[in-house]
């Protein structure tokens, strides 16, 4: 038994994962063709591969020559086959046996991609890698981690596959607990909790099971940055509920769901001294302020994505943390994984990823600014050693779960080298824009706008707790809708100040250019109800979502009807700019 407990420590030696990752990044080039080489080994008699007539060559030349690059909507015939019970080698050699939901809410309805054995080990070896990075720099002892994380229900395909979130696919895998538990960060929470069928009711025992281990809690974490704010949030409302079941030792009559409340037995005890403990130290806080670190005193850094659509919440985050650093993870999405986090001191806004050149094949199209001052694509794509420092590109990838040169959507700017690999930084996905005519504006214009408009708050102690936009083409000339939730009341006065402030944000001069000649109408601002937001959350996962992987929409597109419906049914007040008359 101890030469077993050895070896699993071995495995997880930070230094040597560190050494491992030294070395795989120093000769890229040679990484590259053998990833590649080896994925067409494996892949060549596909169905999807033979139809471009590589006949066996797994050389990067022919497979670009041959190979088309695509994107979801040319793959989805042959994902949505697998998953309806096609065993055959379509996309793969062996055969898929899961299915993963996109995160992406745009459309209104995720999409399938293919999740199998080789993207868990990529998962596992990006985990580890960014661990090692990380505990070298902030290191922790022998800990827990609160995490708020939530696994929704796998369901079956037509074709019996299980199909869930990509964080499901991983929580639930064995792989998943025995890496986290040798990197000594094991969940607070239970089992059922994490998997518990009640997103409100888990996130309540999350905070419980964080309070009753709160002096071994060393990181506090969730898959994005959202879920943490959003679990705080939800403390500043239940904290007395938390302290009564604390000091009596029994669980709050609003957990219903038996599995949890079962399990929930075991950890909870009356204990009045602890529950006095975390009374005071709510009463003594100031707004919240530095409430992560005064409720766990032990905790090192805090830990989630937090660049692209989290950028938003790191205000209120930083607020909720005080002095601790805010840790931005790494860099995938559902259909694979792209780059690690070797450098974690430095600040999410700052946050690059370095690319691991074994876990796929990536091409990069090269983005450059037209005319009008848009970034397009130019040129044929260029290979991981052929980036060049400063610029943007849009990432193509092939991987070992039947994505062959696929437009992963997303632009990144290359910020520097590490050994042979890029260091890319995350700058937008490339089909959120806000556009009408001949304007632009990209998730990051939208993102810097409501930033503008939101210091107008600031004084009556109010924020922006949650936003979105659409653009509405039905009216002539269109315009761009902005929607907010606000933390409380304000008034008329300060709101059409807000709208004003939004239009003129958008500095983009195809924007400007048209809101000048009324191509495009004035900017609306609507403001919804307190949990309009909330309820967008419950949509994504009655879709199958889950919370854990919910990013909300910051544009809602003309097809999401069922989205724009939960928006417009919640307005309150709307207001209309007035800056450009």
């Amino acid at each position: 038994m101890k030469m077993i407990v050895e070896n699993i420590e071995k495995k997880f030696d930070g230094e040597e994962v560190i050494k491992d990752f030294e070395v795989l990044t120093k000769d890229v080039g040679r990484v590259q063709e053998e990833t590649l080489q080896k994925i067409l080994e494996e892949n060549g008699e596909t169905e999807y591969l033979k139809q471009w007539g590589l006949n066996g060559r797994t050389d990067a030349e022919t497979f670009k020559a041959c190979v088309p690059i695509v994107t979801h909507k040319n793959l989805e015939p042959y994902i949505q086959r697998i998953a309806d019970g096609d065993f055959s080698p379509i996309l793969t050699g062996k055969s898929i046996e899961t299915i993963s939901l996109s995160s992406g809410t745009t459309q209104g309805k995720p999409k399938f991609v293919p999740f199998n054995d080789e993207l868990m080990e990529s998962t596992m070896q990006i985990f580890k890698t960014s661990f090692a990075f990380r505990n070298r720099e902030f290191p922790i002892g022998n800990g827990k981690a609160l995490q708020f994380i939530y696994s929704s229900k796998q369901f079956k395909t037509k074709g019996g596959l299980a199909a869930g979130t990509a964080t499901t696919n991983v929580y639930r895998n064995a792989q998943f607990k025995k890496t986290m538990k040798a990197m000594s960060t094991p969940c607070c929470s239970p089992d059922e909790v994490i998997f518990g069928p009640d997103f409100q009711q888990s996130l309540y025992c999350h905070l419980l099971c964080g309070l009753i281990f709160r002096d071994e809690v060393h990181v506090v974490s969730s898959t994005f940055a959202h879920s943490i704010v959003h679990a705080f949030r939800t403390f500043e409302q239940v904290w007395e509920s938390l302290v009564v079941d604390i000091r009596e030792g029994v669980l709050s009559s609003r957990v219903t769901v038996p599995s949890i409340r079962l399990a929930m037995t075991k950890l909870l005890k009356p204990d009045p001294e602890l529950a006095d403990a975390i009374y005071s130290k709510c009463l003594s806080l100031s707004n919240w302020c530095g409430l992560i670190p005064e409720l766990f005193p032990n905790t090192k850094y805090i830990y989630g994505i937090m660049t692209g659509s989290m950028e938003p919440y790191l205000k209120k985050l930083r607020h909720y943390a005080g002095e601790l650093p805010l840790l931005s993870a790494d860099y995938g999405s559902s259909e694979g994984w792209v780059g690690v986090n070797i450098n974690p001191k430095l600040p999410p806004e700052m946050v690059t990823y370095a690319v691991l050149p074994n876990i796929g094949y990536f091409e990069f199209l090269p983005l450059e600014e037209n005319v009008n001052g848009m970034m397009e694509q130019a040129n044929s794509p260029v290979g991981l050693t052929e980036v060049k420092l400063g610029e943007e590109y849009e990432i193509v990838f092939t991987n070992f779960a039947g994505l062959y040169r696929y437009r992963l959507g997303d632009v990144v700017k290359i910020k520097g080298f590490h050994n042979g690999t890029p260091e890319l930084q995350f700058v937008c996905r490339r089909n959120l824009l806000l556009s009408i005519n001949i304007d632009k504006n990209t998730e990051k214009d939208l993102q810097l706008a409501v930033e503008a408009a939101a210091k107008h708050l600031i004084d009556e102690k109010l924020e922006v707790v949650d936003f979105t936009s659409h653009v509405n083409i039905s009216a002539d000339p269109g315009h761009y809708i902005i929607f907010w939730e606000l933390s409380g009341e304000a008034t008329d006065e300060m709101l059409q100040e807000c709208c004003n402030c939004l239009d003129k944000s958008f500095i983009d001069a195809g924007y400007v250019s048209s809101r000048k000649v009324s191509a495009i109408g004035a900017l609306e601002l609507r403001i919804v109800k307190r949990g309009t937001f909330h309820k967008i959350l419950d949509h994504f996962v009655g879709l199958g979502g889950a919370v854990s992987q919910f990013k909300t929409p910051r544009c809602v597109g003309p097809k999401n009807s069922l989205l724009i419906q939960i928006l417009s049914t919640n307005v309150v007040k709307s207001y209309s700019s007035t800056a450009f008359y």
